[in-house]
This record gives C-alpha cells, structure tokens and sequence, in this order.
C-alpha cells in the first residue's frame, strides 16, 4: 500500500507517494494534523492526504467576508451553525473536506456526540461555499463541489473569482452558471441568505 502526500503548491498540485505505509487510519490522520497545527490538510475518500499552502491576502480577505456574511445570516435564522475554512468534516465516503464556509442544521449537528464534535466531526454539511484560490483548479474544485453533492450536501456554492462566474450546485441537477453576479440568493434552502458579491470578487 501506498500513502500519497499531495502537496499544493501556488500553481499545482504536487504529489509525493510514501512507498510501504498502508494509508492512515482516521485516528493516524487526526494524530497528524494535530502534529501540523500551522498546515490546512484534508483527505480524499481513497487515503490520499492533500496539503494546501496558505490562503494569499487578498483569498484570505475574501474567505473572511464570505464567513461575516454566513455568519450574520446564521444569527439571525437562528436553524443552524457556521463554520469557516478552519473546519473539517468526515464526508459519508471517508474523505476530510474544509470548504472555505459551511453551515449545518441545528438537530443534525446536535445527533453527534461531543466527541465527535470536537474532532473531524463525520457529517456532511447541508450547505458549502469553495472560493477558488490561485492553487486551485477549476475541474478539481468542481469535482470537490460533486463530491459534496453525493455525500449529502443540499446547496453548494463554487466561487471563481477570475472568471467572476459563481457555479451553483444542488442534488439531481446540472450546476447553474451565474456570470458576474451583484449577488447570489440562498433560496429555498437557506432562506433569506444573500451574499453581495461587490467584497468577494
């Protein structure tokens, strides 16, 4: 068995492959993003561990709007929780995901245990937001926004700043393309959610 480190660097993806170590089990993989507290790492469904660099200043600033703007439309709905790019979640196939925000329903959040929740916490979120990133590929990300979809995901928002392009996804459906946007609309299933996109391009 093979264990393949892919490293993101600012124009692709790197892989390294670990010759003789069987993949992580979800404790190992667990024990080494605690031991590597400073890198965000998430995990595909097959073991692969994929390194992302940090965000640059200008994605960081944008990353922060989005999270503000879920995070005021969390308050006042009041039905369930924001998490920022900081969170992981262990999807339904084995795979670690931190999309850039998320937000879940109270009573799904509130069928795991503490100690799930203070961990990778194995749930899919309902709702998902990628911004694309100088790293990022556009076919990666969409298959990242396919894989949401399939593991439970009810709405998910794929940003593309370059193209200012915002890809909408929902279960049994082709993703919508919406070209420069003033704003996108969480309706039905974040009812009244409106993100501006003039701070986010």
């Amino acid at each position: 068995m093979v264990t393949t480190l892919l490293i993101q660097s600012e124009t692709a993806p790197m892989t390294v492959s670990l010759p003789a170590i069987a993949p992580m089990s979800r404790e190992e993989f667990y024990a080494f993003c605690q031991a590597n507290r400073d890198l965000r790492i998430e995990r595909t469904a097959n073991g692969d561990v994929v390194i992302m660099p940090p965000a640059f200043a200008d994605t960081g600033n944008r990353n922060f709007n989005l999270a503000a703007y879920l995070w005021v439309w969390t308050e006042q709905d009041g039905t369930g929780l924001g998490f920022d790019s900081s969170a992981g979640f262990t999807l339904p196939n084995g795979a670690t995901r931190s999309p850039d925000a998320a937000w879940i329903k109270t009573d799904k959040w509130n069928t795991l245990t503490e100690a799930e929740k203070a961990s990778f916490a194995p749930i899919c979120p309902d709702f998902v937001i990628e911004l694309r990133s100088a790293s990022d590929t556009l076919t990666g990300l969409k298959a990242k926004m396919q894989e949401y979809i399939d593991n439970g995901v009810s709405l998910g928002w794929l940003i593309d700043r370059k193209s200012r392009t915002v890809y909408v996804y929902r279960p049994d459906q082709d993703p919508a393309v919406l070209e420069n946007p003033g704003q996108v609309n969480g309706d039905p299933e974040l009812s009244g959610f409106c993100l501006p996109m003039a701070k986010i391009w």
